[in-house]
C-alpha cells in the first residue's frame, strides 16, 4: 500500500509543478501577472500554451487517478499488480508532461491513453 501512496502524492504534485513552465512562459509575457493569471496565460502561444494545457491536464488525470487508487486501498485491493498500474501511470504523466512541452504530439496521445487505462483498470480491479 506505501507505493499506491507515494503515487497518490506524486500524482498530486504534478499538476504544482506542472504549473512552473507556466510561470517561466508567463514571465516572459512581459512578467507574470499575479493580478489577472488567467488573463494572461490565455495570451500564451507555443511553449506558454503547451506548458498551460500540459498545466491542466494534470489537474484532469488526476480527477480519475486519485479516486481509483482510494477506491483500491478502500477495497483492499493493493496488490503488485494494481502497485504496478499506479506506477505506470505516475511514469506515464511525467512523460505525458515532457512530451507536451516538447510538442511531440503522438507519442504524447500514447501514453496519455496509457496512463488513462492504468486508472480505470484500477477501477476495474476493485469491482467485486
Amino acid at each position: 500500500m506505501t507505493i499506491l501512496i507515494w503515487c497518490l502524492f506524486i500524482a498530486a504534485l504534478l499538476p504544482f509543478l506542472a504549473k512552473v513552465p507556466v510561470a517561466i512562459a508567463m514571465n516572459k509575457l512581459g512578467g507574470y501577472n499575479n493580478n489577472h493569471p488567467r488573463e494572461q496565460q490565455g495570451k500564451l502561444t507555443g511553449f506558454g500554451a503547451r506548458a498551460l494545457a500540459a498545466h491542466q491536464n494534470a489537474f484532469e488525470s488526476l480527477i480519475i487517478f486519485a479516486p481509483a487508487v482510494l477506491l483500491a486501498m478502500a477495497t483492499h485491493n493493493t496488490g503488485d499488480n494494481i502497485a504496478l498500474l499506479a506506477v505506470v501511470h505516475v511514469c506515464a504523466r511525467v512523460v505525458y508532461n515532457i512530451f507536451y512541452l516538447m510538442n511531440i504530439d503522438k507519442l504524447r496521445s500514447l501514453v496519455w491513453f496509457v496512463a488513462t487505462i492504468c486508472s480505470f483498470t484500477i477501477i476495474f480491479h476493485c469491482i467485486p
